[in-house]
C-alpha cells in the first residue's frame, strides 16, 4: 500500500497524518503489527543485568535515594563522586531502569527547559544561562559515559526536524535564523525538501532543519544499566524490589556535641532505612510528599520498533547519519534508527497520542493501547512508503511525569533533609542529570548558583483536582488537534492556557 502526500495546500483540513489514518486500511496496520511483542524493545536485551536483592533488614545511611531510574542513579553516582566516603543507598520498587528510563526513545538533548523557546516563555530572565547550563550538562553527561566506559550505543548524530505540512516550512526557515533567544551556535541548518529527503527519504518532508549539536542518541535501557553498574562499582548499595511505603521523622536524639538531631526513616516491606538525607526520584509514581501530587499528571506515550530492515530497505530509506527525527505538529512523533545486538538496522516511531486517564490513574493495562499502535503503524507507512512490508517486532507504552511548564521542578521538606525532583515531561534523558546536581546542592544546605535559580525556587502551576483536570486535558487535546488542522493557529483556549502559564512552546 503506497501512501502519497497531499500536494494541495490545506487550511482547516486534514493533516498528513489525518489523511494517512483515513486512507491506509486498518488491515494494513494490523498485518504489520501481527506478531509484535507487547513488551519494551530496549528492555528485551541479552545484556540486562540481574536484579539486586531486596532490603531485608534495618540499615542506616548518609543518603537514601528513592527510585532507580535516571534521576536516582545520577544522584547516587554524583554523590559518590563528590564524596567517595559518603554512604549512599538506592531503593528501587522494581528494577533499575524498568519504567520511563528504559522505555523512552533515547533522545538525549541539551535543553533542560524542554526547548529554548519554552524556557523563554517561562523563565525569560535566566533562559540564556539555562541554555548554557544545559550545554554544560550534556558535555558532562557524555564525558561520564566515556570515563566509565558505559556501553549505551552513544551516537553523536544530532537530529532533524521536518515540516510535514507546507505551512511549517516557514517555521523551519525562521528557526534557522539566529536570534536573541537562540544564538547562531544553537541554530540548525535549514534544508529544502530535496536536501531533507536526501538525508532521510520520506515524502512527507517538505523541508528540514538539521541540528548537528545539542542532541545525542542512546540506548535508554543500557544507559540505566550502565549507571547502575557504575554506582555499584563506586560502593553504592542498591536494593531492588524494595518499594518505600512511608517517610517519617525519628524522634530527636542528643548528640555528643550537645545538639539534638533526628533522621528520616524510610519504611519498606521488609526493612527500615534511617537516613540523614533523602533524595526522592520517583518520577510519576505517587509522591511520598503528598503536597507534590497535584503538580504532575501521568500521560501515557506509546512506541513501535520495526523488525530488522534488509539491505535494500535500508538503502531505500537512506538515513546514513543515524540522526533522530521529529515533526513539528502539536501531537508530534519522535522517530529514530538503531542498530540491534547483531548490527541490524531498525526504526522506532513513537509519540502522537498522549493519553490521560481520569483520576490520574496508573494501571498495567494502560501500558498498551492497540488503537494507538494502529495509528502509529499507519503514520509509519505514510512516512516511509518504501518500507511497506516492514513488520514491527515490539510495541509498548509508558507514563510520562507531565507538569504544567514541561520541565523539572524541585521541593524541599523535612527541614531540607528531603528533596524531590520531577516533572521532566518526556525530556528527562539528559535533564535528569542536571536535576541530580540540583538535588545534591539543595541537600547540602549551601547556597550555590543552582539553588538560586528561579527554575529551582519556583514551582509550576499545579493541576486542578478531578473532574476539572480530566475535562481540561480533553479540551486542550481537542484544541491542539484543531491548531494542527489550522496551520498551527492557536485558538482561544490555547491562548488562555498560554496566558496563565500552562501553555507549551517547544
Amino acid at each position: 500500500m503506497m501512501f502519497q502526500p497531499d500536494t494541495a495546500r490545506s487550511k482547516n483540513r486534514e493533516t498528513s497524518f489525518d489523511r494517512a489514518e483515513r486512507l491506509i486500511p486498518d488491515s494494513h496496520a494490523e498485518r504489520n503489527l501481527a506478531g509484535a511483542k507487547r513488551s519494551v524493545y530496549w528492555l528485551d536485551h541479552p545484556d540486562k543485568p540481574a536484579a539486586q536483592h531486596p532490603l531485608l533488614e534495618d540499615i542506616t545511611t548518609d543518603l537514601a535515594v528513592v527510585g532507580g531510574g535516571y534521576t536516582g542513579l545520577w544522584t547516587a553516582l554524583i554523590a559518590k563522586e563528590r564524596d567517595p566516603q559518603r554512604d549512599v543507598v538506592v531503593l528501587e520498587a522494581a528494577e533499575c531502569g524498568w519504567a520511563a528510563s528504559g522505555r523512552n526513545g533515547g533522545f538525549c538533548e541539551a535543553s533542560i527547559t524542554h526547548g529554548e523557546s519554552n524556557g523563554e516563555k517561562h523563565l525569560p530572565q535566566e533562559n540564556e544561562r539555562l541554555i548554557e547550563l544545559g550545554d554544560e550538562n550534556l558535555e558532562e553527561l557524555v564525558a561520564t559515559i566515556e570515563r566509565y566506559k558505559i556501553d549505551c550505543d552513544l551516537t553523536h548524530s544530532g537530529m532533524m526536524e521536518i515540516a510535514t505540512e507546507k505551512h511549517q516550512v516557514q517555521w523551519l526557515q525562521d528557526e534557522a535564523q539566529p536570534s536573541d533567544v537562540i544564538p547562531s551556535e544553537h541554530g540548525p541548518e535549514f534544508l529544502d525538501g530535496p536536501e531533507a529527503r536526501a538525508r532521510i527519504n520520506t515524502p512527507l518532508a517538505y523541508a528540514g532543519a538539521f541540528h548537528a549539536t545539542g542532541t545525542v542518541m542512546v540506548h535508554p535501557a543500557k544507559l540505566a544499566w550502565g549507571l547502575k553498574r557504575v554506582c555499584l562499582d563506586l560502593g553504592v548499595r542498591i536494593f531492588e524490589h524494595t518499594p518505600v511505603r512511608h517517610l517519617r521523622e525519628s524522634p530527636a536524639t542528643q548528640r555528643r556535641d550537645g545538639e539534638a538531631s533526628s533522621v528520616v526513616v524510610l519504611d519498606t516491606d521488609n526493612g527500615t532505612v534511617h537516613a540523614n538525607l533523602v533524595a526522592l526520584a520517583t518520577n510519576i509514581f505517587p509522591n511520598l510528599i503528598r503536597r507534590n501530587r497535584l503538580y504532575t499528571v501521568p500521560v501515557y506515550d506509546y512506541a513501535l520498533m520495526t523488525e530488522p530492515l534488509t539491505d535494500a530497505q535500508r538503502a531505500a530509506v537512506g538515513w546514513a547519519g543515524m540522526e533522530g527525527l521529529a515533526d513539528l505538529n502539536n501531537r508530534f512523533h519522535y522517530v529514530r534508527p538503531t542498530l540491534d545486538a547483531d548490527g541490524k538496522f531498525r526504526i522506532l516511531i513513537g509519540g502522537y497520542d498522549a493519553v490521560y486517564h481520569f483520576g490520574r490513574a496508573m494501571r498495567s493495562e494502560y501500558l498498551n493501547s492497540e488503537e494507538t499502535y494502529v495509528k502509529l503503524a499507519k503514520h509509519f507507512a505514510a512516512l516511509f512508503p518504501d518500507l511497506d512490508d516492514v513488520r514491527f517486532s515490539h510495541a509498548w507504552g509508558g507514563s510520562i511525569d507531565t507538569c504544567s511548564r514541561f520541565f523539572s521542578f524541585f521541593d524541599r521538606s523535612f527541614g531540607g533533609r528531603v528533596v524531590y525532583a520531577g516533572g521532566f515531561t518526556g525530556l528527562g534523558v539528559g535533564a535528569t542529570r542536571f536535576a541530580a546536581k540540583v538535588i545534591l546542592d539543595l541537600l547540602s544546605g549551601e547556597r550555590t548558583e543552582l539553588t538560586e535559580l528561579e527554575m529551582v525556587r519556583k514551582k509550576p502551576i499545579p493541576f486542578p483536582p478531578e473532574p476539572i483536570a480530566w475535562t481540561g486535558v480533553k479540551i486542550t487535546t481537542a484544541a491542539m488537534v484543531r491548531a494542527d488542522r489550522r496551520e498551527g493557529k492557536r485558538g482561544l483556549w490555547l491562548k488562555a492556557m498560554d496566558a496563565v502559564g500552562m501553555g507549551f512552546d517547544s
